[in-house]
C-alpha cells in the first residue's frame, strides 16, 4: 500500500472517532436534557432600578439573573429570556433578550427597557380606585428552544399609600383676615376630614368638610372658598366653590366642597418624582393651599389666604424595593450577584410603620391616635378638649 493512502486512511480514522465523539457528546449532552438528566435553566432574580428619566420616557435598569443548574455550558446558545413589569396589571415596561449564551451557575444580563410616562396616569387611577393599594408584578421566563421548555420566574410587592390621612384632624385653627374692617380671628376651623371622591380617567376628587365656628355676634358670610395643589412645584388643580356659606352668629357650620388633581399633570409630576435636584430620588412635596372670600356685616369682603389650613406632606417611595444600598451603588449580598435570596422577604416599611411584603416564586410550566388638650386663652373658639387623630405618618408611598 502507498504510504500516502495509509497517512489519509489514519487521518480519516481519526476524523472519524473525533466526530463521532462529538455526534456521542452532543446526543448524551441533549439526552441528558431530553431525559431530565440536566435542568433547564430558569430566572434566579430580577433587580430592577430607575436611570435617565425624559419628559417622555423613563428608563428601568434591570438586571436578570439566569441560573444554569447543569456542569457544562454548551448547547445552551438556544436560551431566550423575558420579563414584564406590571402595577395593578397594567403593563409599565416589557424587556428581553434573545439567543443568550450562559455557563454554568449563575450569569447576570443587564438589560434597559423603557416606561412610558404616559403610562402613569392610568396606573394612578387604578391605585385610587384599589383603595390606595397597587400590586407591582415583576414575570420573567427563561426558555429552553432546544427542549421547547421553559421555567417562570414572579415577585410581588404590595404597594399602599395613606396621601390623606393626616389632613383629618381635630385640632382647632384660627383664622385672621388682617383688616381693618373685623377683629381677628374672625372664624375658628375646629375639624378638617378629607377623602378621595368617584375618580375618573381625567382627575381624583378630593371630598373636603371643614368645621367652622364663627365667635362673632353677627354671621358671617363666606361667598368662596378656593384651593391650590402643587406636588414637588407641579401645578395638579386649582378651583372654587360654587355656593357660599353663612356662619351663623356664635354657632358652628360645616362648609363642604370638592378639590380635584388633574390626571393630565401627572405624567410631569412623575418626572420630578424621580429627579434627584429636585427634593430626592423618589421624593415629593404634595401642597394644598386654600383661602376664603368672606363679607363683613358691616360692609366689605375680604380675601382670606387660610395659612393655618395648608396642608403639606412629603411623599417617598422605594417602588422596585432598591433600598440605601442599591441607590448608593453597593451590593448588599457581598458576592457581587447583586440578587436577593430567592426567598420570601418582608420589608418593614420603617418609614411610616407600614407593612410592606415581597414575595417571590419559581415554577416550572413544561408540566403543562394622639390626644392633645388645647389651652383656653380666653378667646372663645367654640371647642373646650381638643383630639387630633390625624397622626403625622410622613404621607410615606412604602414600597
Amino acid at each position: 500500500m502507498n504510504p500516502s493512502d495509509v497517512l489519509s486512511a489514519l487521518v480519516s480514522s481519526k476524523l472519524r472517532v473525533a466526530l463521532l465523539g462529538v455526534l456521542v457528546l452532543g446526543g448524551t449532552v441533549g439526552g441528558a436534557f431530553a431525559l431530565g438528566v440536566l435542568g433547564v435553566p430558569s430566572v434566579a432574580a430580577v433587580d430592577n432600578t430607575f436611570g435617565d428619566v425624559t419628559n417622555e420616557t423613563t428608563e428601568i435598569e434591570t438586571d436578570l439573573v439566569v441560573s444554569n443548574p447543569n456542569p457544562v455550558g454548551v448547547g445552551l446558545d438556544g436560551v431566550s429570556v423575558n420579563y414584564t413589569v406590571s402595577m395593578n396589571d397594567i403593563e409599565m415596561a416589557q424587556g428581553g433578550r434573545e439567543g443568550v449564551q450562559i455557563g454554568t451557575g449563575n450569569s447576570t444580563l443587564n438589560l434597559e427597557t423603557r416606561l412610558r410616562n404616559d403610562g402613569i396616569p392610568p396606573w394612578w387611577v387604578s391605585h385610587v380606585r384599589n383603595g390606595e393599594r397597587t400590586t407591582l408584578d415583576i414575570d420573567a421566563t427563561a426558555t429552553s428552544e432546544r427542549l421547547g421548555r421553559g421555567v417562570d420566574f414572579s415577585r410581588s410587592r404590595e404597594i399602599r399609600t395613606d396621601l390623606l390621612g393626616a389632613f383629618n384632624s381635630d385640632e382647632t385653627r384660627p383664622v385672621n383676615a388682617d383688616s381693618p374692617l373685623t377683629d381677628d380671628p374672625v372664624l375658628y376651623v375646629n375639624e378638617t376630614r378629607g377623602e378621595w371622591g368617584t375618580v375618573s380617567e381625567s382627575e381624583t376628587p378630593i371630598e373636603m368638610a371643614f368645621t367652622v365656628y364663627n365667635p362673632n355676634i353677627e354671621p358671617y358670610a363666606v361667598t368662596e372658598i378656593g384651593y391650590d395643589i402643587t406636588m414637588n412645584g407641579v401645578e395638579m388643580g386649582s378651583g372654587q366653590t360654587d355656593e357660599g356659606y353663612v356662619i351663623p352668629s356664635q354657632s358652628t357650620e360645616t362648609v363642604e366642597f370638592t378639590t380635584a388633581l388633574q390626571n393630565r399633570h401627572l405624567d410631569d409630576w412623575w418626572v420630578t418624582h424621580l429627579d434627584e435636584d429636585v427634593r430626592g430620588h423618589q421624593v415629593t412635596g404634595l401642597r394644598i393651599e386654600f383661602y376664603a372670600v368672606i363679607e363683613f356685616p358691616g360692609g366689605g369682603e375680604a380675601t382670606v389666604p387660610l395659612d393655618a389650613l395648608t396642608y403639606e406632606e412629603t411623599i417617598e417611595t422605594d417602588i422596585f424595593g432598591e433600598g440605601d444600598d442599591v441607590r448608593n451603588g453597593t451590593d448588599p449580598s457581598g458576592d457581587g450577584s447583586g440578587t436577593e435570596d430567592g426567598g420570601n422577604e418582608t420589608d418593614d416599611g420603617a418609614s411610616d410603620g407600614g407593612n410592606t411584603t415581597d414575595s417571590e416564586s419559581g415554577t416550572d410550566d413544561s408540566d403543562g391616635d394622639t390626644t392633645e388638650n388645647e389651652t383656653d386663652d380666653g378667646s372663645d373658639d367654640g371647642t373646650e378638649n381638643e383630639t387630633d387623630d390625624g397622626d403625622d405618618d410622613d404621607g410615606v408611598l412604602p414600597l
